[in-house]
């Protein structure tokens, strides 16, 4: 079992792995990929090794073959159905996401309540009536439900995905949900995210106040990346 610390640290690390391809990196030590995610070669190190032994000593670890690694530990190698509730402002900036396809992540619908959006084409994909979900899912499963609504319609949103058989949901409304213990969920809240800001912007000028901590994942469900 991988923890869940090292999952949140996963991502970061491929992110930088891809830009040091870009960049025509072709190997990278623990050293220089710990020193760019701001944690230390150890820790890396032992994150790696939860994923399988190919690293060299004295060498380091070939940058495209463990972008490959890390994109199979993420489930990254298969393609992920979606289905985005909510064609605000947030919802539509969502939909046009070229980063979803990039990732294995294909919005397959899009979800509204508004008569004056349903109808619409956003992204190359109509937008359908909420109430549309259980024939949508019966005809294509869907693997993961984004919840972009209002706080106020948001618990209703995520209990019709479940009932509809969306067991993962990723939660952008400013709202703590309630589901089943079955159920993966987690939140997207910059609101939340601000406030911690808040808390470390206080203590800057604190002497011997501690690192600003760069890797964390995010949300209420967010575990201690330390």
């Amino acid at each position: 079992r991988i923890p869940e610390a090292t999952v949140g640290r996963l991502p970061v690390y491929q992110r930088i792995l891809e830009e040091l391809l870009r960049s025509g990196t072709t190997t990278v030590s623990s050293e220089l990929l710990g020193s760019l995610a701001r944690v230390n070669a150890a820790k890396v190190r032992k994150d790696l090794s939860l994923l399988g032994s190919f690293g060299t000593r004295g060498a380091g670890y070939d940058t495209s073959f463990l972008v490959a690694q890390i994109d199979r530990e993420l489930g990254l190698d298969y393609v992920w159905p979606m289905v985005i509730v909510g064609m605000g402002n947030l919802g539509r900036a969502l939909a046009h996401s070229h980063g979803f396809i990039a990732r294995g992540f294909q919005v397959m619908a899009l979800l509204d309540t508004d008569p004056k959006i349903i109808g619409e084409e956003v992204g190359e994909v109509v937008v359908r009536h909420l109430d549309a979900l259980p024939d949508i899912v019966a005809d294509q499963p869907l693997a993961i439900g984004v919840i972009a609504t209002p706080a106020s319609a948001a618990q209703g949103v995520a209990d019709l995905l479940v009932e509809s058989g969306v067991h993962s949901l990723l939660n952008f409304a400013p709202k703590v949900l309630t589901v089943g213990p079955e159920i993966l969920l987690r939140y997207v809240d910059l609101s939340i995210e601000l406030q911690i800001m808040s808390f470390y912007q206080s203590r800057r000028s604190t002497p011997g106040s501690d690192v600003m901590p760069v890797i964390r994942s995010i949300g209420l469900t967010s575990a201690n990346l330390d």
